[in-house]
């Protein structure tokens, strides 16, 4: 077992104020790395210090694998926690560390191997028994054609390396399947710079769930599952724990087979195993797992009471896990929030600059994760997101009534966001009655849109 005494955090925004967080009430101290952009920070004014990674672009700072590795030994760090996003599951910064001796506060080498290349993910599913969407790897135009009239249409092309919908299309005809391999494939190259892609078939009614794992590298266990079918364009909008509206025998299917993939990998740290619900058939399948804490971990917490951070920070140190399967107590509802710095009337278009008023009141129920406050400049380089709304209730209903409340008093002014779009959301009646579908928030954006 290794002490940990001070984190080095690569990275930027909520999450690097949420790691602080429980870095102070662990006695840890904190380096935050940060751009020429972020040098006044909410995080780097909490961080026990910052310092500068270069420039605003993220190529140029927070993606510098050698850059980040310096910088952590250079300040006296003992560990590196890279948060989400960024290079949260690269595998060349967990190999740095281990040849630095810093300790990587994330999974090791070989487990970002088995599930960063989504095909590699896939194979290992298949050889856990974990049900997979029908679909395969395709070499020529010939086999893609053969695959599609096996598995049938619509069909969905995903590019092996990466995520956030770059690289993914969907097909419904024979004759645009050689043309959208050829464009996902060169999305694909331009985003991770690797052109392979995949098919699948496309799910036509699909929930997004995900199970969060925790594992020591020999206890895995899981804590709970979370519902984040409320997407656009194949980006998270809301998530929300438990999933709503999940038959018992499909949610314990679903439970069973996170803790089963990731027992098959040997996996070490926090995790999250995606699944496809296929709500037609009542079936279910292994999409990808997220090596790495997730955007909407605090929705888990809110349920069982847990520190994820404080967690994988343990685990990092080499102690086993304090918890058992039983520990694990799902009490309530919880519902998370993005708000992002975009206009939703304006097709989403982001809104970057300063903010003027940042207002967050406390309110029973209601939990927010942000870096912003009065004054803070929000630079275009980076995602959009800048808070996260997170409403607690012993019911579902509960968790809905708080977030509409938090929604009408907190205010970020200076800038535009799609609050307006989240109190939409919390007060249609389809989403109220709980278990939507991946399909959902198009459906909204049109209707809401046929109505201006």
């Amino acid at each position: 077992m290794t002490p940990i005494k001070r984190i080095f955090i690569a990275n930027r925004g909520e999450i690097a104020v949420r790691i602080i967080r429980t870095c102070r009430q662990l006695g840890i101290e904190t380096v935050l790395g940060v751009s020429e952009a972020d040098r006044d920070s909410l995080g780097a004014q909490l961080a026990t210090r910052a310092v500068c990674l270069g420039p605003a672009p993220s190529n140029q700072s927070y993606l510098k694998v050698g850059t980040v590795i310096e910088a952590a030994k250079g300040t006296g760090c003992d560990a590196i926690h890279p948060g989400y996003g960024f290079l949260s599951e690269n595998k060349d910064l967990a190999t740095a560390c281990a040849e630095n001796d810093l300790i990587f506060i994330g999974p090791s080498p070989d487990n970002l191997t088995a599930v960063g290349d989504k095909l590699t993910a896939r194979n290992h599913a298949g050889d856990a028994k974990v049900p997979l969407v029908p679909g395969g790897t395709i070499e020529s135009p010939e086999q893609a054609a053969e695959l599609a009239e096996q598995v049938g249409f619509p069909m969905l092309i995903k590019a092996v390396s990466g995520g956030g919908g770059k690289g993914m299309k969907r097909v419904d005809r024979a004759e645009d399947l050689d043309a959208q391999i050829d464009m996902a494939g060169t999305e694909a190259q331009a985003a991770f710079g690797d052109a392979r892609v995949y098919l699948e078939r496309f799910v036509t009614v699909g929930r997004h769930v995900e199970v969060q794992i925790i594992s020591d590298g020999e206890t895995v266990i899981h804590a709970g599952e979370r519902d984040c079918s409320v997407q656009r364009r194949y980006q998270k909008v809301v998530e929300e724990a438990p999933a709503p509206q999940l038959p018992p025998k499909l949610r314990q299917g679903l439970l069973d087979a996170a803790v089963k993939f990731a027992r098959h990998i040997g996996y070490r740290s926090l995790g999250t195993v995606e699944f496809l619900v296929d709500v037609e058939r009542e079936e279910f399948y292994f999409l990808e797992m997220n090596a790495r804490i997730q955007v909407e971990h605090p929705v888990t917490e809110a349920i069982t009471g847990l520190d994820l951070v404080a967690i994988q920070i343990a685990i990092a140190e080499g102690r086993p896990l304090k918890l058992t399967q039983d520990d694990i107590k799902l009490t309530g509802h919880a519902i998370e929030c993005r708000l992002n710095a975009e206009d939703p009337d304006r097709d989403f278009m982001p809104s970057p600059g300063r903010v003027t008023q940042a207002w967050f009141p406390a309110m029973p129920g209601l939990r927010v994760d942000t870096h912003m406050q009065a004054g803070a400049m929000i630079p275009p380089f980076y995602d959009s997101m800048i808070a996260k709304l997170i409403a607690y209730g012993d019911t579902r209903d509960d968790a809905v009534a708080t977030m509409r409340a938090a929604l009408k008093v907190c205010a970020l002014e200076g800038i535009a966001t799609n609050a307006v779009l989240h109190d939409a959301i919390m007060g249609d009646a389809e989403f109220q009655k709980g278990g939507v579908d991946t399909n959902y928030l198009p459906g909204l954006l049109k209707r809401r849109q046929e109505a201006s």
